[in-house]
């Protein structure tokens, strides 16, 4: 990765941009300027997501040059702690009056379609502002929208009470589908690669924490979305049992689609969260564990985004501090 610096006569902020495939720069760009609408918030945490780790692999559904960056909390210029659901929906296509603004025909991202927090300063809807409780800090905080991820994949899945759940994956969706999963179930079970990511598992209570899944279960979150992960969530299933589709690392699935008919198994994906999912991951925040997340300065995060890009497996979150 390549790293930079560029100046502005303007009054700037540091800014981590994304300019090319593998490739980010810190770069000092123009403050945000609000427009109508808008808030501009003082960055005081970003984290990093894992689909920022495999988008920036090649130029694609980012386009670069892009402050990434939707994971995040900060200070709005009146004093307010607060984060940010970083989807903002049209308001009025059929989707969106039908309830579903997360899949709205023309929704947008912060970080992805337009700047985003992985700088000093963003500027971002002011409906799409979320003041903090005082029992939560900023750095827990930068969990809220991971968890809303969780939330609505567990929500989709509607598990009966004590059902048997499987997670595949032990990064950070998988270990707050976990902890989600867990609000609804004792019989929650994991399986990832990592030992580390394992350990994390463990202590939040999972019922066995394991390299692979083992037996039937009545839901299974794929976490990861791999080929084979998706093949492993279908064919763990009972008869009548959900998989639900939530990691995004390939586009590729092999599986075994007469299965799905002769027993009635069901694969849902599941993509972002609704405004009362991300109200709920609001609320659970608080029983994030204090070691999920590690500080690093945003002039490491060339650094950061490489080693994770690498495989560091030995914290769950990453939070690049402007």
């Amino acid at each position: 990765m390549a790293q930079s610096a560029t100046l502005s006569s303007q009054a700037s902020v540091p800014s981590l941009v994304f300019t090319g495939p593998s490739t980010l720069e810190l770069q000092e760009l123009a403050a945000p300027v609000a427009e109508p609408g808008d808030v501009v918030i003082d960055v005081a945490g970003c984290g990093v997501c894992g689909s920022e780790l495999h988008g920036i692999r090649e130029v694609g559904f980012r386009q670069p040059p892009l402050v990434m960056g939707h994971e995040f909390s900060g200070l709005t210029r009146d004093g307010r702690r607060v984060t940010v659901n970083p989807l903002i929906s049209c308001g009025t296509c059929d989707l969106c009056v039908r309830g579903s603004v997360h899949l709205c025909r023309q929704r947008t991202i912060v970080g992805i379609h337009r700047p985003g927090a992985f700088a000093g300063q963003v500027a971002v809807p002011s409906s799409a502002v979320h003041e903090l409780p005082d029992s939560l800090d900023l750095m827990t905080a930068c969990m809220v929208e991971p968890l809303a991820n969780a939330v609505h994949a567990l929500r989709l899945a509607d598990p009966d009470p004590d059902a048997r759940i499987g997670v595949i994956g032990a990064g950070t969706i998988g270990l707050c589908a976990l902890l989600v999963a867990l609000q609804h179930s004792t019989d929650v079970h994991i399986a990832d690669l990592s030992d580390e990511r394992l350990a994390f598992a463990d202590r939040l209570g999972a019922a066995t924490v394991r390299r692979e899944l083992h037996g039937e279960f009545d839901v299974v979150v794929d976490a990861v979305g791999a080929a084979a992960t998706h093949a492993a969530s279908i064919d763990l299933l009972r008869p009548g049992g959900t998989a639900v589709w939530i990691g995004l690392l390939s586009a590729e699935s092999s599986f075994d689609g007469q299965e799905i008919v002769r027993s009635e198994k069901r694969v849902i994906g599941s993509y972002c969260y609704l405004p009362d999912d991300f109200a709920t991951a609001l609320a659970l925040a608080e029983q994030v564990p204090a070691d999920w997340t590690t500080s690093f300065p945003l002039s490491e995060g060339v650094q950061v985004f490489a080693e994770l890009m690498n495989g560091r497996h030995d914290i769950v979150k990453a939070v690049l501090l402007p």
